[in-house]
C-alpha cells in the first residue's frame, strides 16, 4: 500500500449497503472511503479516477458482471486489491472470485469486525476469507477420505513447492512469482505442475483453493 490509510472503494447496488458500510468504515483511522459505485460498470470509472487500495464488491449485481470488472479494474489498477462480500457464498462464485485474483471473499452474514479484519489483512499483503467461504474449500468431494488424501498430499511438497503454493494463492501471477522467487517463468511452469501432479488437482484455481483451506497462504 503506498500510505498508511488504506482507500477504499465500496461497491454494491443497494445505498443503503453502501452507506452503512461507509459510516462504520469511515470511523477507523486508517480507512478512508474514496467512493461509492452502485454498479460494476461505475465502479471500473471510479477505480481508475480515485485509484482505491482495496474495492469492496458485491456480486450479485445488475449490467456489467462483476468478475469480468474485476478483471479489467486489476488490468487498469496495478496495487488494487478486491474483497468480494455477498450475499451468496457459492462454490462458483468462489471459484470465479479465485480465478480473477481476488484477495478475499466475505459473506454478508460476517460481523463489521470481520469485515475490518479482512480489510487490514489484505492491506499487509496477505489474504482473507471469512470462515464460512473457508467451509466450502473442499477439493475432495468424500469427507471421510478426504483428511488423510490432503495429510498426505501435502506432506509429500518441497518447501519450494510450498513457496510457489503459498504466492499462487495470493494471486500472483507465474511472472510476478517469478520475480519475487527470483527463478525463471518457466521453473514456476515447471513446480505448478509438478503441484497439480502432487495433489491430483487440474489448474490454478484448485491449486488457490487448496492452500487456502490448508492456511499456506494464511499467517
Amino acid at each position: 500500500m503506498r500510505s498508511d490509510t488504506a482507500r477504499i472503494l465500496l461497491v454494491d447496488d443497494h445505498a443503503l449497503v453502501r452507506q452503512a458500510l461507509a459510516d462504520r468504515l469511515s470511523l477507523e483511522d486508517n480507512f478512508t472511503i474514496v467512493g461509492m459505485a452502485g454498479d460494476a460498470s461505475e465502479a471500473i470509472d471510479m477505480a481508475v479516477e480515485y485509484q482505491p487500495d482495496i474495492i469492496l464488491m458485491d456480486i450479485d449485481m445488475p449490467n456489467l458482471n462483476c468478475f469480468d470488472a474485476s478483471s479489467r479494474i486489476i488490468s487498469l489498477v496495478k496495487h488494487v486489491n478486491i474483497i468480494f462480500l455477498s450475499a451468496f457464498v457459492y462454490d462458483h462464485y468462489i471459484d470465479s472470485a479465485l480465478a480473477v485474483g481476488a484477495k478475499g471473499y466475505l459473506s454478508k452474514s460476517d460481523s463489521i469486525q470481520t469485515v475490518i479484519l479482512a480489510i487490514e489483512q489484505v492491506v499487509n499483503g496477505q489474504v482473507y476469507f471469512s470462515e464460512q467461504v473457508k467451509d466450502r474449500l473442499v477439493i475432495d468431494k468424500k469427507p471421510s477420505t478426504r483428511s488423510s488424501n490432503t495429510k498426505t498430499r501435502l506432506s509429500s511438497l518441497s518447501p519450494r513447492e510450498l513457496e510457489v503454493l503459498g504466492y499462487i494463492a495470493q494471486g500472483k501471477s507465474t511472472k510476478q512469482v517469478a520475480s519475487v522467487m527470483n527463478i525463471s517463468a518457466k521453473t514456476v511452469e515447471s513446480h505448478t505442475t509438478k503441484l497439480m501432479n502432487k495433489l491430483d488437482l487440474h489448474n490454478r484455481v484448485e491449486l488457490t483453493r487448496f492452500a487456502i483451506r490448508e492456511q499456506i497462504a494464511l499467517p
